[in-house]
């Protein structure tokens, strides 16, 4: 162990131990917590980036031109990258503050999971957010909208008016839109339910989600030609705010270079 350990000097035997903790945590996240794989994968690029800046002077000892070149192309392509993800990360936190005290006449509560037991906590970060919002604009119509998941005990639709109803909301104000699998479809479901009890497809739309995925809903709205208004529904665990916001700056990379109809 004490030969290993001057083979390798000191600083490299901490960045092991750095990316053994990064590796455990990974698989903690990965394993033991729903909805932080994203958060693993974080930790798992940052065991490689760690590895690569301890391990490639080594390698440039028997090949110094590769070993050069190979740390000028990856730092390049890091600073880069920390470049994008700092901008998204910012475009995603502005938008996360929304327009909460701007009125609209309709208002659509996108769904998230349902568990056996109930709401997710995501889903009752959105159900709060969404009483709250109708309680303080009562002229408000809200369109509840989420499909029911092969996973799913229920429509997310359905839930989010059951607790909405128990809370005191009117079901009057409240439509369903029970269909939807992915935010395209909500929105554009939703659309066309308005339509369909109004006769007229809204110029401008009230989106209640989580606070971090109020950039990506704009950009969906934009995409279905409606004006969004963006209505936050803070996130109650720092942990999943955090996870989201990562996530987040890779689900709007992937709309705007991929496109498609998904969440």
């Amino acid at each position: 162990m004490k030969s290993l350990f001057s083979f390798l000097g000191p600083g490299r035997v901490i960045a092991l131990g750095v990316c053994a903790v990064l590796g455990v945590l990974a698989v903690y996240l990965k394993f033991f917590i729903p909805g932080y794989s994203f958060s693993a994968l974080v930790c798992l690029c940052l065991v490689a980036v760690i590895l690569f800046y301890t391990f490639m002077p080594l390698v440039g000892l028997k090949f110094p031109g590769f070993a050069r070149w190979a740390v000028r192309i990856v730092s390049v392509v890091l600073v880069l990258g920390a470049l994008v993800v700092g901008v998204t990360e910012g475009l995603v936190i502005h938008a996360s503050y929304g327009d909460p005290d701007k009125s609209c006449q309709y208002m659509v509560v996108l769904g998230a999971k349902v568990r056996d037991d109930g709401p997710s906590v995501s889903l009752w970060d959105r159900i709060y957010g969404a009483r709250n919002y109708l309680m303080e604009h009562p002229d408000v119509i809200a369109v509840v909208s989420g499909g029911q998941g092969p996973d799913e005990p229920m429509t997310e639709a359905q839930c989010m008016y059951d607790a909405l109803v128990a809370m005191g909301i009117s079901p009057d104000r409240i439509w369903l839109e029970d269909k939807a699998s992915s935010t395209w479809e909500n929105l554009n479901f939703s659309l066309n339910l308005i339509e369909e009890k109004t006769g007229t497809r809204p110029t401008e739309i009230g989106v209640l989600s989580s606070e971090y995925h109020l950039f990506r809903a704009s950009l969906f709205a934009k995409a279905c030609d409606v004006g969004f208004i963006g209505i936050p529904a803070k996130t109650s665990r720092t942990s999943q705010l955090i996870n989201h916001c990562m996530r987040e700056v890779a689900g709007v990379w992937h709309y705007i270079l991929l496109g498609g109809q998904y969440d």
